[in-house]
Order: C-alpha cells, then structure tokens, then sequence
C-alpha cells in the first residue's frame, strides 16, 4: 500500500478505536446497554479466570459453553499485571484487532491485491460499537484470518492457526474448506491435526475438564435473535405463550414450538453442511479466492441456521469478508455489502433497542426481521457465487489459424487458468 493510503487507514484505525474505547468507557447509559456489554468481561469473563487459575475448566457452570482453547484465551490478560483484568482484556482485543488490521494491509499490498479488505475491517467493526472490545471474537477471528491470509505461503501455517482457532472457537475450522483438493488439502489437513493433537494434550494435562463445555452446548435452546427465535418473537404477537429466560448465556425463548424451531434449527445446519460437501465434491475450478470465499459461506450458512445468531458472531463476518477483498478475484463483494448492512442493524438491536428485542415488540421484531433476511441473503448470493465460479470450465483452446500465409496459434494456459 502507498504510504498516503496507509496513513489514512491508521488514521482511521486510531480514530474508530479511540471512540469505541469511548463508548466502553460510558458503557453504562442506558442506549449503550446499561452496563450490560462490559458486564460480561469484568464479571463472567473474571470469575471464569480465576476458575482457570486452578487448573479447572468451569464444568458445573451451565454459561461455560466454549472448547478448551478458550482457556488460554481467557487467562490472557494475566500477562499484563499492572491492569485491571477488564483493561487487560481490552488492551489484547485491540493487539488482535491491530494484528487483523496488518495482516489485510500487508495482503492487500501485494500484486493484483485489493486494499479494500484492510479498509471494510477498519470501518465495518465500529459499526458494532463497543461490543467487539468486551468479547474474545476478535482474537477468534485473527487466527481465521491468518489462516486464510497464510494459505498461499505456507499450508503448515494455515493448517496450525486454523486447528488453533477451531480450539477456542470451533468455527474457524470451516476456513479450510475451501482449500483446493489434493496435496494442498493433505498438508493443510495434517498441520491441522497435528498441532490441533498437540495443543489439546497440553490442555488435556494442564486442566481439568476439558470437554465439559460439550454438555452445556447440547442442552441450548433457541436465542431471541436466532432466526427460529424470530419466528418464535412474530408468534407471540398471534398469540403464542411463553416467556425469555436467560440461560446458557443467552436470553432465549420458552414456552410452545421452541424444541421444534431448536431441532429444525439442527436440521437446516445438517443440511447446510451437506450443501458445503456437495459443492467441494462437485467444484471443479479454483481460483484465488475460492479458499476465502468457500470460508466466508461456509460461516455464513451455519450462522444463519444456528440457534443462536448473537451480535459478536458479525465479528467472524466482517473479518472473512475483509479477506475475500483483499482478492480482486473474489465473487462475494455484493456479500460483503449485506453483511456491513446486517453489522449497522445489529448494533442497533443490541445494545441500543435491546429491550424491544427482548420484548418482542413490533419494533423489536423489525429490527430482527431485517438483520435476519439481510444475513439470510447474503447467505444465499454467497452460496450461489461460490457454486458457479468454481463450476465454470476454462474455454477450450481456438485451433490455429493462419492469415496471410502466417501460421499463429494459441500459446500458453487456456483463458480462465491464467489469473
């Protein structure tokens, strides 16, 4: 990137940052939450610390629902003493946050690059507001996106930070979908496993409990701003009983036809990973942009099916949808618009009219039938324009002709294996 360019990028990163700060610091007025944003680091986040201090995982705790790579994660902010453990916790989300902001710089730099990933990153996380900075998402999604970012250099590398990633988060495993089929796949898959194996060991023998959270995630119900908890909000309003409880972390509904929405919700995801296999089976052009935009579906589809659809998941978004621009070979530009889209209505359900939400008003329902359908769309055109870029075959080679008693013929890689 030139230098004026990065100047205002910076520039732009320092400023949106500083106001997100801001907005943390005043975290308790009542349209930024009432205290309710932060409330989850400096007290859940806190008390799940000093359960990890022990060597234990919070396995009677029904709101610790995260695999055990989210152990280290979250006894990060021990390595900075000085603070307390809300600063700490920030001070590191805005070092990975940075990291991101680099790595889709330094990406964008290269030849036949885009600079336009670094930049949808630096604007599209504030349009969340402070949420980013008090959940550990963005450390999540720095590992996705130096997987991704680290493909073309090194499997090995893309291999370890995605295994890593899947560890504390489990979704950033679906980045290496994507990866084209043969010794790429093997070797990515094998860097995956191996430092995958080697990191639980070391968890396995340092902690106990390690797999409790798999408990927790089974018995969740549907979340209010899930799409089947949408349904559920409309229902109400056509006289359906029922109440939202907060439970699993979550506020989530109860009352009639919730364990059918949660089972369909399980259902429509198994089917949304069979669609993923069935393109990989059937894909048979790879650019270089299918490995993020095969991921930025990927997520996308099990995002809009899942049970729960909470306002840091549009983190994981923002961040796969800053690496497909980073491409100009990309086909999800028109998703990355809806997802920036879905980002601005997110923030606005929650935290500043989460009340309405959680009421299921009219207003409250709008809101998330918008968010919803933006986020279903984006789903869909992604899916579609992952299927046919990578379906479309090369033009065959034109036979040679000849003008003016010259014989030409074609030379070189046939058009559309060329980039």
């Amino acid at each position: 990137m030139r230098p004026r360019p990065a100047l205002l990028l910076s520039a732009a990163w320092l400023t949106t940052r500083a106001l997100m700060l801001w907005l943390l610091a005043h975290d308790t007025l009542p349209l930024l939450g009432g205290g309710g944003v932060a409330r989850e680091v400096w007290r859940l986040y806190a008390h799940w610390y000093g359960v990890l201090t022990t060597g234990t995982f919070p396995a009677n705790d029904p709101l610790w629902q995260y695999p055990p790579g989210a152990g280290p994660v979250l006894l990060s902010p021990a390595l900075l003493p000085g603070l307390t453990y809300l600063q700490a916790f920030v001070a590191l989300t805005l070092l990975a946050d940075a990291a991101i902001t680099y790595a889709l710089t330094r990406a964008g730099a290269r030849p036949g690059r885009s600079p336009r990933g670094a930049a949808l990153w630096t604007g599209g996380l504030p349009l969340l507001l402070h949420v980013p900075l008090a959940r550990y998402d963005v450390q999540v999604t720095a590992l996705a996106v130096l997987a991704l970012l680290t493909l073309s250099r090194s499997t090995r590398a893309c291999g370890a930070f995605a295994a890593l990633g899947a560890l504390v988060k489990v979704w950033p495993v679906l980045v290496l979908l994507g990866v084209e089929r043969g010794r790429a796949t093997r070797s990515v898959g094998r860097w995956a496993a191996l430092t995958g194996a080697a990191t639980l060991a070391l968890l396995l023998a340092r902690f106990d409990n390690p797999l409790a959270f798999l408990r927790q995630q089974g018995g969740r119900g549907v979340q209010i701003e899930s799409l089947g908890g949408t349904a559920l909000g409309l229902a109400t309003h056509a006289g359906r009983p029922g109440t939202v409880r907060y439970q699993y972390g979550a506020l989530e509904y109860t009352g009639p036809y919730v364990s059918l929405i949660a089972h369909a919700s399980l259902a429509a995801t198994a089917v949304a990973g069979g669609l993923l296999l069935w393109w990989r089976v059937r894909a048979g052009h790879w650019t270089p942009a299918t490995p993020y935009d095969a991921a930025l579906s990927a997520v996308l589809l099990f995002t809009v099916t899942s049970r729960v659809i909470s306002p840091q998941y549009l983190v994981w978004l923002l961040g796969l949808a800053a690496v497909c621009l980073t491409s100009r070979h990309t086909a999800q530009r028109p998703v990355a618009a809806l997802i920036v889209a879905a980002t601005a209505v997110s923030a606005v359900a929650y935290p500043v009219l989460y009340a309405e939400v959680e009421a299921a008003s009219w207003t409250g329902c709008a809101l998330m039938v918008l968010r919803n359908a933006l986020l279903v769309t984006a789903a869909a055109v992604s899916f579609t324009r992952l299927w046919r870029t990578t379906s479309a075959r090369p033009e065959p080679l034109r036979a040679p002709t000849r003008s003016r008693g010259v014989s030409t013929a074609v030379s070189g890689a046939a058009p559309g294996l060329v980039d």
